[in-house]
């Protein structure tokens, strides 16, 4: 094993000096990691008090084409993916039971960086996983909690550190198609010169889907130019993604027994089109003391379209207008009340639904535009002396993160088709009762931040971290409709950590660290928190009442060590109770819901990582263990959860777990080097069962547990050329890593006369092969 060792824990453009690089020459080479956001608080592994996971590009590539969420998911203890949308590029990432997801409905409880600035997006804190090239990530990185990585790092931050021409050399083209239609090509170049370097990487991929209706296209462009001196460093980095993804969601079961493929209701479409430039930069101020800083801006405009049942009827005594089930007449957006067209055919043609009468009852189409701007500054400086004779690392910093967003939404009334798509082009409606409305709003959001940490070693052993950051958000609201949706929020805190490590020997460590993190409402949120306004899964905001703040108190317990440099392991134990949490709950208007605080819930587990490496194998196998469980009581609506009472409610006991989360992960995998040209590899990944979303009570079964097995090969034909094969779910396993519970009742299924099972499940997809070569010059 190479006795260099560079670790890029967190995104950070370096200097050439060998301490701002973290290059540590040593016949037993040392961890160095940086503790913040910005890099440059570089410290020993063993010296901090929090666990923090990592994959470099090759473990991000181990499967021939890079792929990194798959590669979180199959590698990092702790870690799992759910299919919310069933679209490979919008999963849910849940580290330890908390999110990051591109679903606004979705609590937000993890901070994803990119280069070190702020990547979740300001209008609902989520994260986009397709504005990222997979190509052009140099390393991944997953810390536990710590107050210095801002708000939302409840249970911990996601690290993305981007290529450059200094780190890159060269250039690579790879090619991949297979199983769905998919086509995916990539292509990346990299050059060095003298004190400048240049990096770009262009990404695309075209899939047919495997379900039905669910085609994907994805474009995407990451470049970087650097600058060199003799102490200081600048980067500009520009990306882009022009994507349309079609998530199709869940299933009802029985519809899946009779087609695995079929959807539920359709369209189902997210497009994203993405710009963002950075500039970020470090300088040696003196030997011991150095400044970061960077700053950036990104445009996301966001466009959906959600086709859903509509739960409507014929007005009782008057047959000649459409009601909600039990509720008001619809009305247009002139506030004309909707005419039956089923009775009026006059209509028919008047509003474009010729067909409408041989294709079945009536359809709605959520429509929504999401055009937002983020920008942000941050500024670190840090220092590694010495204090009253023993060695102190040293960091104090500020950062303001904001964002202007216009959102507008609208509910359109059509057919539905033979095979439950909305056909059109409809009337835009509204209900008397509010619970349908246009919606166009513009937030504003500010995110103010000062932090400090400061790692003194009391001992060559004995290590002792403390850490703090004062948060400042503020989000104002202005309703551009004249509605209700205005309003301005204040919120602060301060979130200390504590913590020590103690090495037992040289190569075993003991840590142990206690952090309190937070996040404030989104604007999303602070929208969408009115139970007698309730907002459609497609983020229908119509009133604007205040929320709590969510505060984390995490505390963690580990040991860690290896045995030379062929074994490395670690054990873990970790406990995260978040107040005033946050949760979108369900209306007993269909397919409506609200957020709203439920009290305290619970995170609790154990993680076990084993590593073992030689010149031929690369064996990996981990375990976790997660209890997720709420707190307190709450009457909850769930009104097509089959264990709900007469008013479509659920009672959640303290102790109940939080659906979604599996209490138990194992995975195991590794490659091996046959030849010094042929290698092949495996991994395989079990969960055990979860409970649907909407059965917060724990009353109906949980989803079966799975055993996923993936394989991969490739074969070195040249110095320049290699080609790779791989295939997902090698023994076609039948299984789902999401479910809810669907109004079945609502919507005929022709396929599956009479159903009757409301429980919805987001199949995984069945065996697939796909093969491709990589070309370097």
């Amino acid at each position: 094993m190479s006795t260099y060792r560079i670790l890029w824990m967190i995104p950070v453009v370096i200097t050439s000096s060998a301490v701002a690089q973290n290059i540590v020459i040593d016949t037993n080479p040392i961890d160095i990691i940086a503790a913040a956001p910005l890099a440059g608080f570089n410290i020993e592994r063993d010296k901090v008090p929090y666990q923090v996971k990592s994959l470099d590009q090759d473990a991000l590539s181990r499967s021939g084409v890079p792929d990194a969420l798959g590669a979180l998911n199959d590698q990092i203890p702790g870690l799992m993916l759910n299919q919310a949308q069933d679209n490979p590029y919008q999963p849910n990432l849940l580290y330890h039971g908390f999110e990051a997801s591109p679903l606004v409905g979705d609590a937000q409880g993890l901070a994803v960086y990119v280069n070190g600035s702020r990547f979740n997006q300001p209008f609902g804190d989520t994260t986009n996983w397709d504005l990222i090239p997979d190509i052009a990530i140099d390393q991944m990185d997953i810390v536990e909690s710590n107050p210095v990585f801002g708000l939302n790092s409840l249970g911990g931050a996601i690290s993305v550190q981007m290529k450059n021409g200094f780190r890159y050399h060269g250039g690579e083209l790879t090619l991949l198609g297979g199983s769905f239609g998919k086509l995916q090509g990539s292509l990346q170049y990299g050059q060095e010169s003298q004190d400048t370097a240049v990096y770009i990487a262009l990404q695309g991929e075209n899939e047919n889907g495997w379900r039905e209706h669910s085609p994907s296209h994805v474009r995407q462009l990451y470049s970087d130019i650097g600058w060199r001196g003799p102490a200081s460093e600048l980067h500009l980095s520009i990306s882009g993604a022009d994507n349309t993804l079609v998530g199709n969601g869940t299933t009802p079961v029985e519809l899946l027994a009779a087609d695995r493929s079929a959807v539920f209701t359709y369209p189902d479409q997210t497009q994203n089109r993405y710009a963002r430039v950075q500039l970020s930069g470090t300088s040696d101020v003196s030997e011991n003391m150095s400044v970061q800083a960077n700053s950036y801006y990104s445009n996301l405009s966001q466009r959906t379209l959600n086709g859903d049942a509509a739960a409507v009827e014929s007005c009782g005594s008057q047959p000649t207008l459409i009601c909600e089930q039990g509720g008001p007449p619809l009305l247009d957006r002139n506030g004309n009340v909707v005419p039956n067209f089923i009775v009026n055919s006059p209509y028919l043609t008047q509003y474009g639904f010729q067909n409408f009468s041989s294709g079945g009852p009536y359809s709605f189409l959520n429509q929504t535009a999401t055009d937002s701007n983020g920008y942000g500054l941050q500024v670190q400086i840090s220092r590694q002396d010495n204090l009253f004779g023993l060695k102190n690392h040293f960091l104090v910093g500020a950062s303001y993160d904001g964002g202007s967003t216009e959102f507008t939404a609208a509910t359109l009334l059509g057919g539905l088709t033979l095979d439950r798509g909305y056909f059109g082009p409809g009337i835009v409606i509204d209900s008397a009762d509010g619970s349908i409305s246009s919606v166009r709003v513009h937030a504003f959001n500010n995110y103010w931040g000062v932090f400090s940490s400061d790692t003194l070693e009391l001992t060559d052993r004995l290590s002792v971290t403390a850490s703090a950051r004062l948060n400042f958000a503020d989000t104002v609201l202005h309703d551009q409709l004249g509605g209700s949706i205005n309003g301005a929020h204040d919120y602060s805190h301060v979130n200390p950590a504590i913590g020590t490590t103690y090495k037992i020997t040289p190569q075993i460590s003991l840590y142990a660290n206690y952090a309190v993190s937070n996040r404030v409402p989104t604007p999303a949120e602070l929208s969408c928190a009115n139970a007698s306004s309730p907002c459609s899964l497609t983020n229908f905001f119509v009133g604007d009442p205040d929320l709590k703040q969510v505060v984390a108190h995490t505390y963690e317990v580990g040991m860690r060590g290896k045995f030379k440099d062929t074994i490395q392991w670690q054990l873990e134990a970790f406990q995260t109770t978040n107040d005033d949490d946050i949760l979108f709950i369900s209306s007993l208007t269909i397919g409506r819901a609200f957020f709203s605080n439920v009290g305290s819930t619970l995170r609790r587990g154990v993680d076990v990582d084993l590593k073992y490496r030689t010149s031929r194998w690369q064996i990996f196998a981990n375990y976790t263990y997660t209890q997720a469980i709420f707190q307190n009581d709450l009457t909850l609506s769930s009104e097509d959860n089959p264990a709900a009472d007469v008013n479509g409610n659920i009672t959640v006991r303290k102790g109940d777990s939080l659906p979604g989360i599996p209490a138990h992960v194992i995975k195991i995998g590794g490659d091996y080097k046959a030849t010094d040209t042929w290698t092949v590899g495996a991994s395989a990944l079990f969960a055990s069962g979860q409970y649907l979303y909407g059965d917060e009570s724990n009353q109906t079964p949980e989803t079966k547990s799975y055993i996923v097995v993936n394989f991969h090969t490739s074969y070195q034909v040249t110095d320049n050329l290699q080609i790779f094969g791989l295939i997902n779910n090698v023994f076609n396993a039948n299984y789902a890593t999401y479910g809810t519970f669907s109004p079945v009742s609502a919507t005929p299924i022709l396929q599956v006369p009479n159903v009757s099972n409301t429980r919805s499940l987001s199949p995984a997809p069945p065996i697939a092969g796909f093969a491709g070569m990589k070309i370097t010059f």
